[in-house]
Order: C-alpha cells, then sequence, then structure tokens
C-alpha cells in the first residue's frame, strides 16, 4: 500500500503539466492548397496550300502533289477578203503547169468620158491587152472590170472573146460607170472554159491620154510581140 500511494502521485503529477491525462495521438499536418494549374496545350501548325487542285500526304509528313492544268489560247484565222476590197497587182501573166492555160492581163491605161446614151453621166473606160502565154487554145473568153466606185452596171462592164489562139493577144475595151473626178481603183477579171484566171488591178487607173489603142483594131487577135 504504501507503495501505490507514491505511484499515484507521480501520475497526477505528470498530467497537470499539459492539462491531459492521456497525450493525444499525434496528427499529420494539413496539406497547403495549391492554386490549380492548368497543361498547357501544344499546337501543330499546319501549313495552308493555295492552288493545288489535288493533294496526297503521309501522316506525319507534309508532301502536296499537285496537278496544274494548262488551258491554250484560242488561235484566231484571219477572215477572206471580200469581194469589194480592191488591192493593186502589177500586170503579170498567170503561171500555170506546163502546157495549160495561163493568160497575161495588161492593163494599158484608162479614161473618162460622159456616157449620154445610157444616162450614166461619167463613165471610166480600161484599155486591156489579153496574151495567150499558156500551152493551148483559149476559147469562150470573157473579160469584166470591176471599180471600187462604181455605180450601175454598164452594157460594156464584160468583153466575150469567141477564142485566143497560143501566142496571140487581143486588146479590148471594158467600161464601168464611176464617180465623177474622183480616183477609181479597178480590177480586170478574166475567165474562159479553161478556167478562172487571178485578177489584174491598179489603184487609179492612169489616164491614157493619146496613146489609146485605135477602135478598128479592138477585138481582133494578132501575134503576140516578142
Amino acid at each position: 500500500m504504501k507503495k501505490i500511494v507514491p505511484v499515484l502521485l507521480s501520475v497526477f503529477l505528470l498530467a497537470s503539466c499539459n492539462g491531459w491525462v492521456i497525450q493525444p495521438l499525434p496528427g499529420n499536418p494539413p496539406t497547403p492548397f495549391l492554386p490549380f494549374t492548368q497543361t498547357p496545350s501544344i499546337f501543330t501548325g499546319t501549313p495552308v496550300i493555295i492552288g493545288v487542285t489535288s493533294a496526297s500526304a503521309t501522316p506525319g509528313v507534309a508532301s502536296p502533289t499537285a496537278s496544274v492544268t494548262l488551258t491554250a489560247f484560242p488561235t484566231f484565222t484571219p477572215s477572206p477578203i471580200g469581194p469589194s476590197t480592191f488591192t493593186a497587182t502589177p500586170a503579170s501573166p498567170t503561171v500555170a503547169p506546163s502546157g495549160g492555160p495561163a493568160i497575161s492581163i495588161l492593163v494599158l491605161g484608162c479614161n473618162t468620158s460622159i456616157d449620154v446614151l445610157n444616162g450614166m453621166g461619167e463613165v471610166t473606160n480600161a484599155y486591156v491587152t489579153l496574151k495567150n502565154v499558156g500551152g493551148m487554145e483559149l476559147t469562150n473568153i470573157k473579160a469584166t472590170l470591176f471599180a471600187r466606185d462604181e455605180g450601175r452596171v454598164h452594157p460594156d462592164k464584160t468583153v466575150e472573146l469567141t477564142s485566143l489562139a497560143i501566142g496571140y493577144q487581143v486588146t479590148i475595151k471594158l467600161t464601168v460607170d464611176s464617180t465623177y473626178r474622183q480616183e477609181t481603183p479597178i480590177q480586170v477579171e478574166v475567165t474562159s472554159n479553161q478556167g478562172v484566171f487571178p485578177r489584174e488591178g491598179l489603184a487609179s487607173c492612169r489616164d491614157i491620154g493619146l496613146l489609146a489603142p485605135n477602135p478598128a483594131g479592138l477585138t481582133t487577135p494578132i501575134p503576140a510581140a516578142p
């Protein structure tokens, strides 16, 4: 009994130091509050390809494949010259294959006169020499005069000849209704049973003056001068 009393006194003395008879168990300290942090996103830019009509790519590797279609520009073909367009060309023989038909058209000159009989006022007269320079006789020949400022159709616009032998020539007079005191570009066209020959013309038919052929010798074939 004497030993128990000192032990109890020791227990009470130890408890009076912190006010607890039984000490609480040590606890974990609270975890301090940390602000929320977001993991930054990682963006990988994909290049934009402009002007590509089709493309194929391998995953992870950009390898665009472009196809381009080229459009050709239209080509333009010039329109043929109309019959009303007159081009001055020097008189020269029409070239034909050896032995074929060919003719030389030579405009000697022009003059003007007043056609009272047909009521046309001023007319232009052209004197033309036709020469058979081909390899065959020409038959049923028709020579026709055209003028840019031509009015009504004159009766002597076309002259017809029965034939023209090889190496022969003939001088004819052709007339068209023309504008008073105006330059008159002309063209002469010759056809025959053997074909149509290219036209010959002058931008302005020069005045033949006193060199006009004798009317009595017109439309008469004669041997061609060498």
